[in-house]
């Protein structure tokens, strides 16, 4: 299999367990995604924990509105908020789950995942699931 494009560059770590990169501000707050032009030299890129909690989530049931360039037909997915302890809550689809199996404070494990035929995205997935 032919190694996917990442959908945007620079959100994860390119490591055997890849993680997301972050970026920590100078009072040491930590941001997703990492600014784009002037705004990413006041942050140090910080390689995110692998591993958080499932804080939120909902199913997106509808294609969203243009500029979406999602896979075609338009499949309903999951998507939520994991708390990455110490970190930060980051937005992210949630994959190799259904609606039924998750649970607030669920433990969550990072992945990347195909987005679409020439692209791949991150998202996360039960731990049990992993």
């Amino acid at each position: 299999m032919t190694a996917l494009t990442p959908i945007a560059p620079g959100l994860w770590t390119d490591e055997a367990q890849p993680r997301l990169i972050g970026g920590r501000r100078a009072n040491g707050e930590i941001i997703f995604p990492v600014p784009d032009g002037d705004a990413a030299a006041l942050v140090e890129p910080v390689a995110l924990s692998r591993h958080g909690t499932l804080w939120s989530w909902t199913t997106q049931g509808f294609e969203p509105k243009a500029p979406y360039s999602g896979p075609q037909p338009f499949q309903p997915f999951l998507i939520g908020y994991v708390e990455l302890p110490g970190e930060v809550i980051v937005e992210t689809r949630i994959v190799d789950a259904t609606a039924a199996d998750l649970q607030i404070g669920m433990a969550m494990e990072f992945a990347v995942v195909a987005f679409d035929d020439n692209r791949s995205t991150y998202a996360f997935r039960p731990r049990s699931a992993a």
